[in-house]
């Protein structure tokens, strides 16, 4: 498994990296959270646009980046727009989400971008161009309803890997422990066994929060901690992660 280079973070190697989501809804709110995030325990910072309510001006948003690009300066920022069937706060139209995707990647703010695996046929395509920009892409998948079986979690992440993605991502919900048991078995599985490139999964909800900090020992490169509000159910405070994770590296 070859670690990715991310201005001065090597993803890939070492304790697993904490991204922290920036949820704000207007502009005011999205600085506030990332003065915030200079001073906490946190490697990249997520922008989720989704929950921005002028995310659909291009030249509101393009701003925004430029903001943040500021305030950040060398923490890496990954742009985000989770989509309503995948967790997300607003539903997009095809071409609209590529659209943004790609005038994102073009801006020199973003180092990473978030690309759902099953948006459509074209996410190859928006991978291939995002990559002109010099910028990394995290292919994701969220399930929000169950886990999965052990080989279709692995299938996703060959998948994404086939697409020709940077970082692979899968998030999934358990309705009991054996599912917990279950996504690490896959994560451990893909790393030992199929990973290219750095893999990051959870187990969504309080009973998949040890999913959040055994990254280091199954395989998982990226953990995400909450800078303030969550944007998922389960993450913990990014200073709490930190002292967990070093704790376990410590003790590894």
């Amino acid at each position: 498994m070859n670690p990715v280079i991310v201005r001065n973070l090597e993803i890939g190697t070492g304790i697993p990296k904490i991204c922290a989501p920036i949820v704000g809804v207007t502009k005011e709110e999205i600085i506030h959270e990332a003065e915030k995030m200079k001073h906490l325990s946190v490697d990249i910072a997520e922008w989720r646009a989704d929950w921005f309510e002028e995310v659909f001006h291009i030249e509101t948003v393009k701003d925004i980046l430029k903001s943040l690009r500021d305030i950040l300066g060398e923490m890496p920022v990954l742009f985000t727009f989770r989509t309503l069937k995948e967790g997300g706060e607003k539903s997009i139209d095809r071409e609209d989400y590529m659209r943004l995707i790609q005038d994102a990647a073009k801006t020199n703010c973003v180092d990473l971008v978030d690309v759902e695996m099953f948006f459509g046929d074209e996410v190859k395509d928006i991978i291939e161009q995002v990559h002109q920009h010099g910028v990394k892409v995290i292919a994701s998948n969220h399930d929000f309803e169950k886990t999965p079986d052990v080989d279709e979690m692995i299938s996703r992440l060959c998948k994404m890997q086939n697409l020709g993605a940077d970082l692979l991502k899968i998030a999934v919900m358990p309705q009991c422990r054996k599912d917990v048991l279950n996504l690490l078995t896959a994560t451990e599985e893909m790393y030992r066994k199929y990973a290219k490139c750095p893999i990051i999964t959870m187990s969504m909800s309080q009973m998949g929060v040890v999913s959040r900090l055994c990254g280091e020992l199954s395989g998982s490169a990226v953990t995400f901690g909450a800078a303030g509000k969550a944007s998922a159910p389960g993450q913990i405070g990014t200073e709490k992660l930190s002292e967990m994770l070093l704790m376990l590296h410590n003790d590894l």
